[in-house]
């Protein structure tokens, strides 16, 4: 008893009480060691903001070295690379990506030079504890830019753009992890488990992927089976003879793309409600992100000496990761509280509530 009573939440021992108090007191403390506050911190352990920022950091870099691929300091970078994002868009977006685009090329080795500098630059800023947080709202600020001007918003408003071949942008999806990974009661957000906003992410990149599924040209087998064969070209032999294989069977079904449909709604749904349901979002969508990958988007063509990402599937993944750790700012807020501190026979009664 003594032992229970020595720091009850840093305070010196309490004297002058009758032992049902001292029972009581030690009572608070055991409660506030139980569970759930216990499942909370061991689940903060596994996927912190912290870790997301590593993370983060670690594809920045990646995105850093492809940057600096010969073929990106030559004007077919904007010529192939920039300016057929802004095709068959609205002017909103076509007007910047093609202003932008023409800048690329009239100065392409400069250009490229601060494009691969900048990521580099995320990348260390994310990785050291003292630059980490300035270095997530940059983060977010490049990703909408490149978004917008590098991307052409993920060819959303061309209605032509697909889960399966990276929409809504893989960029876009560094945002939503970087916005999850933002620090609250830490310097570095270690130990704090990813914010809810992360669970706002992966709600509407899914719930986008269910309502270009649809579109007109989208929503056949045969178009789902022509973005197969179209990544089939960048894939080696034997996987791309499956990815064939898998088109053919797609081809003029459309079950396929209802089923797809459904499931992106489901992951959606599910996603919504926390716990076990949460958990199976992130499970399921984890798989499907991996499939798209794979065969959809041609392991983001890292090898191709002509990508400047990995593509939206491993970034899904991560996002996935967020949001099954994800709590929302209250309940991070009441796993950080102390134990309540009891001085003085006055305090008595708020700690006999508790129990």
């Amino acid at each position: 008893m003594r032992t229970c009573l020595m720091f009850v939440g840093g305070a010196e021992p309490v004297r002058g009480i009758d032992r049902l108090a001292q029972r009581t007191i030690c009572a608070a403390r055991a409660n506030y060691s139980a569970q759930p506050v216990g499942a909370t911190r061991e689940k903060r352990v596994r996927v912190t903001r912290r870790g997301l920022q590593l993370a983060l950091g670690s594809l920045w870099l990646l995105d850093a070295a492809l940057q600096f691929q010969p073929y990106m300091f030559t004007h077919a970078f904007a010529r192939d690379v920039i300016l057929p994002t802004g095709n068959g868009q609205p002017a909103i977006v076509a007007i910047p990506v093609h202003f932008a685009g023409h800048l690329i090329v009239a100065h392409p080795a400069a250009s490229n030079t601060v494009f691969a500098l900048v990521q580099l630059a995320l990348a260390v800023g994310l990785f050291l504890r003292r630059t980490n947080q300035v270095a997530l709202f940059a983060s977010i600020g490049w990703s909408a830019a490149v978004w917008w001007l590098g991307e052409g918003m993920g060819g959303l408003a061309s209605g032509h753009a697909m889960l399966l071949t990276g929409a809504p942008g893989a960029v876009l999806l560094y945002a939503f992890v970087a916005v999850a990974a933002i620090p609250r009661n830490t310097v570095d957000g270690r130990g704090e488990a990813p914010s809810s906003s992360a669970v706002v992410g992966w709600v509407a990149t899914w719930t986008a992927g269910a309502l270009l599924q649809v579109l007109p040209g989208q929503n056949r087998g045969k178009d789902l089976a022509g973005a197969f064969r179209n990544n089939a070209a960048n894939l080696p032999g034997w996987l791309a003879d499956l990815t064939r294989s898998i088109a053919g069977n797609i081809d003029n079904h459309a079950a396929f793309v209802v089923a797809l449909t459904l499931v992106a709604v489901l992951i959606t749904a599910s996603a919504l409600v926390p716990g076990i349901s949460r958990t199976a979002s992130a499970t399921a969508g984890s798989a499907l992100a991996v499939g798209f990958w794979i065969f959809g988007q041609g392991f983001g063509l890292v090898l191709s000496g002509q990508s400047t990402d990995p593509n939206s599937g491993p970034l899904l993944v991560l996002l996935a990761l967020a949001t099954a750790a994800s709590v929302s700012r209250k309940s991070s807020v009441a796993v950080a509280a102390p134990y309540p501190a009891v001085t003085t026979r006055g305090q008595l009664p708020a700690v006999m509530a508790m129990t």
